[in-house]
């Protein structure tokens, strides 16, 4: 069977099919509109598989706090002191078995349209990817969709004690929760939690500030971080919340869902991951796990886990980000890649998540074509998978000052609000020209990606050691399956550039090209080129400004 480019296309679902055009600064659900799982028709998602995407990962399907109140529907209302934003973060889990209610047309029927919504999916031959949120939960989690003998997370915590491997959370006993917020957060009432809990981003007392994930409750899965001989692991018998996270695991598995982005993976003990990713493989074996990691020294840790994808932030994300912004040299591609070779089919390369700023805002590159040589790089250089946050194909800015989520160049997470680039390509169908062209390179890259057996199944071949002429603005490749080369070349610079680009010795002999005269195509122009490998060992191209060149050849050693 024929390996597959993975190309995952991040979708923030309440943002995507918002049929509101203008927002208000803070607005409710009921001013500003919200994207609903039904927006995803057979037409729309035909139109996303068309650009190359392979897997879809709906972002904040599984129900979170927000200030939205939906009581009369049997949900717990949320106090807005502990949420963030009027719709809230999509990583204040308040029910790991329900689906968001402000995703559906009918809130009744919130779980039988995901179901559609997966079904939909598969039948326009995309792969559906959630996210798993492992390391903490809203501050008043309660699941009011658990199945029949699942126990709540913290039902049966004695609370009496810091510290127990039978508890799902930590407790500072004795003390109220006290972080430096509002409490009342206009309520009559202020928010009251005792014994305090502690905080998701590891903040073991009952005080955390403003700046904290004060929202959120972390998880305990048998780690004592505040043991005096220092951080001590209980895992042996295995600790209740390894178990009931299993659950939540198998539940969606069990409803058709192919993979699991799993948020701050690294936050979570790899014991549990190895544990619970063998068992839920056990069942399906080709459901994916993609781990949230930035610590590049525990990626391998993780790959043992059972991981088969971890962000490449700090390496290639960070790399091409300072490159893009001419901050280094692309001979530095090279040393991102070099660093994790040994495990580099387990990197997810990205250019935009709902983490990061987005390439066309002014804390970016400010345009979003000249990220295009880092697309084309990204996403044809290895065989690993790559993601596009929807939004980034059309050169969405982030410039809005939301609500909570100010004018920082990022797509807010906290707020109903409308993606403009995303409403005019798929609300309105009134595109700019621009948008047009920026979609149309993006989807002429990853279906290149989809369709050439060198790039999800060929070598790769980094051509940067012997031409250092061309080390500071472009960066060249080859990559290679059976019969078929693609020479790669992108220009990361302002102005056209006319390239000598040598290809060593080396690359002959271990990737088998035959020293002959070839006509090579180029993949985005259409046209012929000569390469002279009988005559030569180099390549001559000229590529325009913020441009690549995509040459391919049909080699034969007879």
């Amino acid at each position: 069977m024929a390996q597959q480019k993975i190309i995952i296309y991040q979708i923030f679902t309440r943002l995507f099919g918002n049929r509101t055009n203008v927002c208000k600064q803070n607005g409710t659900i009921a001013e500003n509109g919200c994207g609903k799982m039904n927006f995803f028709s057979d037409e729309v998602l035909q139109q996303i598989r068309a650009k190359g995407i392979t897997h879809v990962w709906y972002t904040g399907i599984i129900r979170h706090a927000s200030m939205t109140d939906y009581s009369s529907f049997g949900i717990p209302r949320q106090h807005p002191a502990v949420v963030k934003g009027r719709a809230g973060s999509p990583y204040a889990i308040t029910d790991y078995y329900d689906v968001d209610p402000d995703l559906a047309e009918d809130v009744n029927e919130r779980s039988a349209e995901f179901d559609a919504l997966v079904e939909r999916t598969h039948k326009a031959n995309m792969k559906v990817i959630i996210d798993f949120v492992p390391n903490h939960v809203a501050r008043q989690y309660h699941s009011v969709a658990k199945p029949e003998g699942i126990v709540d997370l913290g039902a049966t915590d004695n609370q009496s004690m810091g510290f127990s491997s039978d508890n799902n959370f930590y407790y500072n006993v004795g003390q109220q929760f006290s972080p430096s917020i509002d409490l009342y957060a206009g309520e009559s009432e202020p928010y009251t939690e005792y014994p305090a809990k502690a905080t998701g981003n590891d903040h073991f007392d009952a005080y955390p500030g403003k700046n904290d994930w004060y929202e959120t409750v972390k998880l305990n899965y048998g780690v004592d971080y505040c043991d005096a001989g220092g951080r001590s692991e209980h895992f042996s018998p295995v600790p209740n919340t390894w178990q009931k996270m299993l659950d939540i695991l198998l539940f969606w598995a069990a409803r058709g869902v192919d993979g699991f982005r799993c948020d701050m993976a690294e936050m979570v003990p790899t014991a549990f991951w190895s544990w619970a990713i063998a068992k839920v493989k056990a069942i399906n074996p080709g459901i994916l796990f993609i781990a949230e990691v930035y610590n590049p020294m525990n990626y391998r840790h993780y790959v043992a886990a059972g991981f088969d994808y971890l962000y490449d932030k700090v390496g290639m994300y960070d790399t091409m980000r300072s490159v893009i912004c001419d901050g280094c040299p692309t001979s530095k591609i090279t040393t991102a890649w070099q660093w994790v070779d040994d495990i580099n089919e387990h990197m997810l390369y990205f250019l935009e998540n709902h983490d990061e700023q987005r390439i066309a805002s002014n804390y970016f590159a400010g345009d979003a074509f000249r990220a295009y040589p880092a697309l084309v790089a990204n996403v044809l250089m290895r065989k690993n998978p790559f993601m596009v946050y929807a939004g980034q194909e059309y050169g969405e800015r982030g410039m809005d000052e939301e609500g909570f989520s100010g004018c920082d160049g990022r797509t807010t997470i906290f707020d109903y609000w409308t993606v403009p680039s995303l409403y005019r390509a798929f609300v309105s169908k009134e595109s700019t020209d621009e948008e047009c062209e920026l979609s149309r390179l993006y989807s002429e890259v990853l279906n290149i990606a989809n369709a050439e057996k060198a790039v999800s199944e060929g070598d790769f071949f980094d051509l940067m050691y012997v031409n250092e002429h061309i080390a500071e603005r472009q960066y060249a490749f080859l990559r290679k399956a059976n019969n078929e080369l693609l020479f790669v070349v992108a220009n990361f610079n302002g102005a056209k550039a006319s390239l000598t680009v040598n290809i060593p010795d080396h690359a002959f002999t271990f990737l088998h090209i035959p020293r002959k005269d070839v006509v090579a195509t180029d993949l985005l122009s259409g046209t012929n080129v000569a390469v002279h490998f009988g005559s030569t060992t180099s390549v001559n191209v000229d590529v325009d400004a913020y441009k690549c060149v995509i040459l391919k050849m049909q080699l034969s050693m007879e």
